[in-house]
Parts: structure tokens; sequence; C-alpha cells
């Protein structure tokens, strides 16, 4: 995206914009390419994170194939863009690649389930939500399709038995479906647009809920219907108010949005390295930003839990002991990390024991690169080691 303009070859489209090469450039450059929403921060109360820098970049570990790796070597062959290690709440490691800078808003993907997880703890904890009552409680629309019979808590642990098929760029998947009516996929010749809530009305249940976790993308967008008709409030205004200023986020974030104004909740959140570490950093002191309780402590305790009996392959593949709980993957259930995840590389990972957090965005060039995921845990493992 060089030049004035850039040539026709070089410009991203809505077949191409998240794939490489494309996507190094429009990850970070999401408002150049869609509408959004703000999420408004609060300038008058920042909260500080004090530096205590070191030279991680010679730390080595053991990557999947057992080859022994460095960190500075692990950080430029996985297309990172922005990395930032927090331990007992001070940075430790702060670097930006690939043009980034600190006040670069990077597209979340699925991280932004995480935070629709953590909103609807507050929500919980206000009342105005029950995960264990059904979910047409919320939106009654529901009664036409397979989450006629489900609670909410089978779409926040992602064990409903609704028929999704989450298949990226797959013409014609429940996920395509959903990436056209956000506006992230092109519209198909002689079809007509729909909205996210139009989709979330189709799909049809195949199995009885909260007998298997399958990960689905709409069940972030069906809980955050739920949360803002409970609140009679945006899921953008929710999380301003409820989240952003709270934690002392430095910089507005933002959502994108369909072309009814529906926040992606499932995967369209941007903000700041810093921003996304606060906010990790929040779950880390079990829902406290300073002396402000923002999520609740015992949702903090489900998100770092879950239940294993329903946690089965593929996902045991890449975290053998792991779970699901909440929009929050759980690496290993025994030690209680827990973490944040999105394609193509971003992640939010969470050490409660040892006061660790650790960010990393990302540009890979697929989707899911499982051997860079492992790699990243490896990564993480060997930084907490050094660290302690």
């Amino acid at each position: 995206m060089r030049g004035f303009p850039p040539p026709p070859e070089k410009r991203p489209d809505l077949s191409n914009w998240d794939l490489a090469p494309f996507n190094r450039w429009s990850f970070m450059n999401i408002r150049n390419l869609f509408p959004t929403v703000d999420v408004k921060a609060d300038y008058s109360s920042i909260q500080t994170l004090p530096g205590e820098l070191q030279d991680l970049s010679s730390v080595t570990f053991l990557d999947y194939e057992g080859e022994e790796k460095t960190i500075a070597g692990f950080l430029d062959s996985s297309y990172t863009d922005g990395f930032l290690v927090l331990h007992k709440g001070n940075i430790v490691t702060e670097k930006y690649f690939n043009d980034m800078q600190a006040d670069t808003a990077h597209l979340s993907q699925s991280v932004a389930k995480s935070l629709v997880g953590s909103l609807s703890g507050i929500l919980h904890e206000q009342g105005l939500i029950d995960p264990d009552a059904p979910i047409v409680k919320y939106i009654p629309e529901l009664k036409r399709c397979g989450y006629r019979d489900a609670k909410l808590v089978h779409a926040l642990n992602m064990t409903s038995g609704v028929r999704f098929a989450e298949d990226y760029n797959v013409p014609g998947s429940d996920m395509t479906r959903i990436d056209i009516a956000s506006g992230w996929r092109p519209v198909p010749d002689d079809e007509s647009q729909p909205t996210i809530r139009d989709i979330i009305l189709t799909p049809p249940k195949i199995r009885d809920h909260g007998k298997i976790f399958e990960y689905k993308s709409v069940e972030t967008d069906v809980v955050a219907w739920a949360l803002e008709r409970s609140a009679n409030k945006s899921l953008a205004e929710l999380t301003s108010e409820l989240i952003w200023k709270k934690i002392g986020a430095e910089h507005d974030a933002f959502f994108t949005v369909d072309r009814a104004g529906t926040a992606l909740a499932n995967g369209g959140f941007n903000t700041s390295l810093r921003d996304y570490a606060r906010f990790g950093l929040m779950m880390q002191n079990n829902g406290k930003a300073g002396n402000t309780q923002i999520v609740p402590a015992s949702w903090v305790d489900d998100c770092a839990s879950g239940d294993r009996s329903v946690y089965g392959s593929p996902y045991t593949d890449t975290c053998a002991d792991g779970a699901y709980s909440n929009f929050w993957w759980v690496n290993n259930i025994s030690e209680g990390d827990f973490m944040a995840r999105g394609v193509f590389g971003q992640m939010i990972y969470v050490n409660r024991a040892t006061e660790l957090t650790i960010v990393k965005l990302s540009t890979w060039p697929d989707y899911k690169i499982l051997d860079f995921f492992r790699d990243s845990l490896a990564a993480f493992g060997a930084i907490q080691n050094h660290l302690s």
C-alpha cells in the first residue's frame, strides 16, 4: 500500500483483505476498509503501565519440532506485529514490527469473544442476565431456530447443539455467511446482503444442548444480542462504560459494524497493544484494575476453569488438558492459565499464579497454523520460567 494511489494489484479487497500478504497492512488499517463504531476511553483516568524492561530476545525454548529457538527468532518467524509482556504489573518487553506503532489499532479477530465473555460476567453481577436462563428470554425471535430451547450458558461455553460450520472463506459455509453479513466478504451475485442477526435466526439444532464443546463464532453474536437487549444499550456503549473506561485504556477502541449498525462481536474489535495488555492485566488481577472491581472475581475463576468432560478432539490436540469457558480458552486446567485467541495469531495469555500477561498480535499467512500456536505457548512458558 505504497504510493498515491497504491498500484491496483497491491490494494486489498473484500475477497483477500485478511489473507497474505494483504493482511499485513489491513489488520492495522481496518477503518480504511470497513464502517466502525467507537468504544470510548476515559482520557482523564489512563492507567500507567510502569516499565522494568528486560532483554528477552536471547531466551530459548524448544519449538514444536524439537529445535531450539530464541524469542527473537520466534517473533521474527511468526509474523509478529506487536508483542508485550507484563510481569507483576510492569512492562518487561514491548516490541513493534511491520510498521505497527504504540497508537496503532490492530484487529483482534476472536480475542473479541473473550471481551464479550468478560462483559457478560459484569451484567450477570448486575442482575441483568442469568446464564441459566433460556436465550429466548432475551431474544424471543430465536424461537424460530435451533436456539429455541438453549440456555445462555450453552452459548457462553459454545456447547449448544446448533449447527454452525466454522469453515473460513469456504463458499456457502456458516462462517462465510456471517462474514458476508458483517461486510467482510463480497455479497454473491443475485443475492441481497443479510445482517448478522438475520444469520443468527437461521441455524438448526442438530443435537442436544450442553453435551459437546464445538467452536462456533456465532455464539458470541448471540450472547452480545442478549446483552444489548438486557441492558438496552449497544455492545460498544456497554464495553466503553463497563470495561474500557474502567481499565484506564489510553485509546478509543472500535468494532466493525454491519449495514444495520450491529457490532461484530465475534471478531471485529480493534485496539492498541497496550490496551489489550490492560484488559489482560485486569483479568490477571481477578477482575480488578487498581482498586476497582470490574469483572467479578468468581467469573474470572470460571473463565480459568471449565468442563473437561465436553472438551475433546481436535481441541485437545493443542491444549491436551484445556477447556473453554465464557469465551476464554483454558490452557491447562490444573495450572489455571487461560487466554483469548484469534485466527492469524492474536493472543492474550494470562497466568494469575505467576502474575504474567502476554499479548501477541500477528498477521499469519493463514487462519490457523497450529505449529505457530504451539510455539507461542512454548515461548510464553520459557518467558515465564525466565522471569521466575
